[in-house]
């Protein structure tokens, strides 16, 4: 797998990975990532690939996605 697609593959196994359970799996997956930069590459084209298919599905735009999503973000972290 290479390229930014095969980053962003390998991203969403370490998700599938982590809901599964299967930590070790996840952490392996992590580990294959040649460096640093493809890791966030590949997290972040996921991420716009997740939010895309959510817009397509909800007709919200770009923007008031990541803002609700920013707002559940902060909603967790203050969260109990």
């Amino acid at each position: 797998m290479t390229g930014s697609f095969g980053a962003a593959q390998r991203a969403a196994g370490v998700i599938a990975a982590r809901h599964r359970g299967d930590l070790d799996g996840a952490e392996a997956l992590l580990a294959s990532f040649p460096d640093d930069a493809a890791r966030a590459r590949g997290f972040c084209l996921l991420a716009e690939l997740a939010l895309a298919l959510v817009r397509a599905q909800t007709g919200q735009t770009m923007d008031d996605l990541v803002r609700e999503l920013s707002l559940h973000m902060a909603a967790a972290e203050v969260g109990p």
